[in-house]
C-alpha cells in the first residue's frame, strides 16, 4: 500500500475530476426548467463529499487497463444517485438533519417540496447518463447490465429496502444481524454497484468480477461500521453534520450493540478480509486496498 497521504492525494485528484465533470454535465438554467429546481439540484451535487463512489468506479476500471471518460460518467452517476438519497434522508419525514457535508440540507435551503423534486430529478439523470454510455463507445448489453446493477442497488432491494427496514427498526433494538442486513442494502449496494460497473466497463473476467464484489460489500460494511463510531465520536465541524443522531432516532449502530471498542475491533476483521480478499485478482489493484485503509482510518 502506499502512504496515506499519498493515496488521499491520489483521491483528491480524482475527487477534483468527477467535480469537473459534475459541474460540467448538471443541468443549467434554461427557459423550460424551473431555475430553483437548477439551484437545488446543483447546490447538493457541488457541495462536495468523498465521492468515493465514482472514486471506486474509475479506480477499479483504469486498474484493469481501461482509461477513458466512461467510467467516469458512470461514477458520476452513481453520484447523483447517493446525493438524491442524501437529500430525501435528512427530510423532516425521514431523519430531519439541519447540516449535511458543513452546509444546511437541501429542504433547509429551498423547502421540503423542492427538495423533494431535486432527489427525484437527481435519480432520474442518473439513468439518463448510465443510458448515454453509448456515446463514450460502451456497448448496449453492457449498458443494460450497467442499469441493472444500478436499478437493484437503488431500488427495493438495496437502498430504499436498507432505509425501509432502517425505519422500522427504529427504537426496537435490532440486533447485530438485522443491522447487517440494513447496511448491506442501505449503504453496501451504492459501494458494490459502481465497482462492479467499473470491472464490467473494463471486460474483466467472472472470477475478478466476483472478488470486486465481494471487497466492495465489506468496505460498504466497513464505511458504516466507521460511519456509526464517528456519529459517537466525532463533531458539527468533522463531520460536516450533527453527530448523535443515531441515539436521538433511536437507531441500533456498532458501537451500541458491540462498544466502542467491539466496534472498532469489528471495524479492523473487516477491513484485512477485504485487502486479503484481493490476492485473488488476475491485476493487482493495490489503491483498491488503499481504499479500504482510508475509510478505516477517517475521521469525517
Amino acid at each position: 500500500m502506499v502512504s496515506t497521504q499519498n493515496f488521499e492525494n491520489s483521491l483528491e485528484a480524482l475527487s477534483a475530476r468527477v467535480n469537473a465533470a459534475l459541474e460540467q454535465w448538471l443541468p443549467v438554467n434554461q427557459p423550460e426548467v424551473s431555475c430553483r429546481l437548477n439551484e437545488a439540484v446543483r447546490y447538493s451535487a457541488l457541495a462536495g463529499g468523498k465521492r468515493i463512489r465514482p472514486a471506486l468506479c474509475v479506480m477499479v476500471c483504469e486498474g484493469f487497463g481501461l482509461h477513458n471518460d466512461a467510467s467516469l460518467r458512470a461514477g458520476c452517476a452513481f453520484e447523483l444517485i447517493h446525493t438524491y438519497s442524501l437529500i430525501h434522508d435528512d427530510l423532516p419525514a425521514m431523519d430531519n438533519d439541519d447540516y449535511r457535508r458543513g452546509k444546511p440540507t437541501n429542504h433547509k435551503v429551498f423547502g421540503e417540496a423542492t427538495a423533494i423534486l431535486a432527489g427525484d430529478s437527481l435519480l432520474t439523470l442518473a439513468f439518463e447518463w448510465f443510458a448515454t454510455l453509448a456515446d463514450y463507445g460502451v456497448s448496449a448489453d453492457k449498458i443494460i447490465k450497467i442499469i441493472k446493477i444500478a436499478s437493484l442497488a437503488a431500488g427495493h432491494q438495496g437502498m430504499i429496502g436498507g432505509q425501509m427496514l432502517d425505519i422500522a427498526y427504529e427504537k426496537q433494538g435490532a440486533g447485530l444481524q438485522i443491522l447487517e442486513s440494513i447496511h448491506r442494502q442501505k449503504t453496501g449496494a451504492l459501494i458494490i454497484a459502481p465497482a462492479k460497473t467499473g470491472a464490467i466497463l473494463a471486460d474483466a473476467s467472472p472470477e475478478d468480477l466476483q472478488i470486486i464484489e465481494a471487497f466492495s460489500a465489506r468496505i460498504g460494511l466497513l464505511f458504516q461500521i466507521v460511519d456509526d463510531i464517528l456519529d459517537v465520536e466525532g463533531d458539527l465541524d468533522s463531520l460536516g453534520k450533527m453527530p448523535g443522531r443515531d441515539v436521538v432516532m433511536g437507531k441500533s449502530t456498532y458501537p451500541s450493540l458491540l462498544g466502542l471498542d467491539g466496534a472498532r475491533n469489528y471495524a479492523d476483521q473487516i477491513f484485512h478480509a477485504a485487502i486479503n480478499g484481493l490476492n485473488g485478482l488476475s491485476r493487482p489493484q493495490p489503491l483498491l486496498a488503499d481504499m479500504a485503509s482510508f475509510i478505516l482510518n477517517r475521521k469525517k
